[in-house]
């Protein structure tokens, strides 16, 4: 018997045997025409929304979707699709709030039966999927989708104010730290609302940002750097393993200004840890980042196993699985990570790895008018996140060099995300819909969208003084003002946002040449100032006037820096202690709010 011919046996025995146990069902690829061949077929959609990374994705792989009853109930009454959230950000932003992975079930129609967060045991899917059988109608799980009228007003009242501040300040876990109970993680707006208030000297907030910022270097891996995703059971010490660039992107960022406030080492050692695992891990041949770098190494090495190892022990039973993607939003959300780490440690080396990423954005993933595709090709899209992450490092790239093509390019960003604007209120997630039916049929519009759009759009027309863009910050802002009275959780976004659009930034401007010396350390200074809502300048006045020339400033005859907040501003100061103590004083000033609508 020839070779050929032990082949095409083996082939053909392989096909005749029975699927084993730990075969998974047949999955489709989510599509146009999934919701007609389910009416078509009357059976019910069921969405598997997972991550590369995840570990309990990888749990239900192996033992839900691996039991016969399971898969029997599947093969009679579902369409079983399964979906990589981090590649389809229309339907990961829709249904994010319920972790991943998400399950959920609809009808023919596409009208939404159950939405189930996580892991979902054997016997517990198989009552799932019966009971859907027997009686389709939405669970509780579903509810009912508010509907959103804008607020008359682009601001939030000062009852909305305090009862927001009130729900924040209640989720904050005193003995431990950081924002909610169970899962430990550092949740992005609440730090960003701390650093916020603690540079203002709020007491209170000093205390809750050190003290979730030092548990949470717990949850950075002490061999390859990087950040875990979180930890569970009420604990900084039970980490789940998985490495994602949003946790990446954001640690950086906030670690490098939590040392550029208060110069602790150890926050610089965090931030330098991580940005090592992005340089390492993370960083592809042309200069863009990857997406993620999984929990386990597989399905027998679990992260508690593999992540114990010293580096030699871990490379010699392998590497977890990196998620190769080059998204347009990932590579943003690194690049102001990187940036603001630039800003503190003033390292050529790392401004010019976020510059390079930023390159290849922009030659790879551009389209014609402005915006960004997310990956190579999208199955659906744009999507607002994707071009909302750019046009924010651009805008951080402009303040970190004062090179005035980065602002052009934030620009372009905002015209596109403008696109996105839906005149009955707020912005949408994608300008394309998921499915042509049932709850899919209509555009997402989400609230932490809202607050990045509110926040982009006003430091847009802080730097060019364009009331287009302040306007469509409030548009934004009016719908959050009026969607927030109805979320349970607590929202520091949306008082991010207002305080934003209320307030002036802290507003720095560096006058002197470019390639003088004594200007660029005042600059350097500039950016390692711990104002986190800024807005930094450099005015070479051989390249003209700033795009919002909203001061004018005198040239000395010499490099100088002038500050201006709360509509002071400050005399001109030519060294290093002047202006550290000018911004300081500023940061302490009672804000002025704006009352325009």
């Amino acid at each position: 018997m020839n070779l050929v011919r032990i082949a095409a046996w083996v082939l053909a025995a392989l096909a005749a045997a029975p699927s084993s146990a730990s075969d998974g069902p047949r999955w489709n690829d989510w599509s146009d025409d999934l919701f007609a061949r389910a009416q078509a077929e009357q059976r019910f959609v069921i969405l598997d929304l997972e991550a590369m990374w995840c570990h309990w994705c990888h749990v239900m792989e192996k033992t839900t979707y691996a039991n016969p009853e399971v898969k029997k109930l599947l093969a009679e009454k579902y369409l079983p699709v399964r979906v990589d959230q981090d590649a389809n950000p229309d339907l990961s932003s829709r249904y994010g709030d319920w972790g991943w992975p998400a399950t959920i079930v609809f009808g023919p129609d596409g009208t939404e039966i159950a939405k189930i967060r996580g892991y979902i045991e054997p016997e517990r899917m198989q009552s799932l999927l019966k009971a859907i059988i027997d009686d389709p109608s939405p669970g509780p799980s579903v509810g009912e989708a508010f509907e959103v009228k804008p607020s008359p007003s682009a601001f939030l009242s000062k009852e909305q104010r305090a009862a927001l501040t009130k729900n924040i300040d209640e989720s904050y876990q005193e003995e431990l730290g950081g924002w909610g109970a169970n899962q430990k993680y550092i949740d992005t707006d609440s730090m960003d609302l701390a650093i916020s208030r603690a540079e203002a000297g709020d007491s209170t907030a000093i205390k809750r940002a050190r003290q979730t910022l030092d548990a949470a270097i717990a949850l950075i891996d002490p061999v390859w750097g990087g950040v875990y995703q979180y930890s569970e059971s009420g604990s900084w010490t039970h980490p789940h393993f998985e490495k994602i660039m949003s946790f990446q992107a954001q640690y950086l960022r906030q670690y490098s200004q939590a040392y550029g406030l208060w110069k602790d080492p150890k926050y610089l050692a965090a931030a330098r840890n991580i940005e090592r695992y992005l340089a390492e891990f993370l960083t592809s041949p042309d200069g863009a980042f990857f997406v993620s770098q999984d929990a386990d190494l597989d399905h027998d090495t679990e992260g508690p196993t593999y992540y114990a190892l010293s580096d030699a022990e871990r490379r010699k039973l392998g590497m977890p699985r990196i998620d190769k993607n080059l998204y347009a939003r990932e590579n943003g959300w690194a690049i102001s990570g990187l940036v603001a780490y630039y800003n503190v440690t003033n390292d050529p080396k790392v401004l010019a790895i976020a510059e390079r990423a930023a390159k290849w954005v922009i030659d790879n993933r551009t389209l014609p008018e402005g915006g960004f595709r997310h990956g190579e090709k999208d199955r659906g899209g744009p999507f607002l996140g994707d071009t909302l992450a750019m046009g924010q490092a651009f805008l951080d790239l402009y303040a970190a060099t004062g090179n005035r093509d980065w602002l052009t390019r934030a620009a372009k960003a905002g015209d596109f995300v403008a696109r996105f604007r839906d005149e009955a209120g707020g912005f949408v997630t994608s300008k394309t819909a998921e499915g042509k039916t049932g709850v899919l049929a209509k555009p997402a519009k989400l609230i932490d969208d809202q607050v990045l759009v509110t926040r982009f759009m006003n430091l847009l027309n802080r730097y060019f003084g364009n009331e287009a863009y302040r306007e469509h910050a409030a548009h934004a802002m009016r719908y959050l003002a009026s969607a927030a009275a109805g979320m349970m959780r607590p929202l520091p976004g949306v008082l991010l946002a207002d305080e934003e659009l209320a307030v002036e930034p802290t507003h720095i401007t560096i006058v002197g040449h470019k390639d003088d010396a004594r200007a660029k350390a005042l600059h350097a200074l500039g950016r390692a100032l711990p104002a986190r809502y800024k807005r930094l300048e450099w005015l070479d006045l051989r390249e003209g006037k700033l795009p919002n020339p909203d001061v004018e400033y005198p040239d000395l005859g010499e490099p100088a820096a002038f500050a201006c907040s709360n509509r002071i501003c400050s005399f001109p100061t030519f060294n290093a202690e002047e202006l550290r103590a000018t911004v300081a004083q500023m940061a302490r000033l009672k804000p002025t709010r704006e009352h325009r609508g």
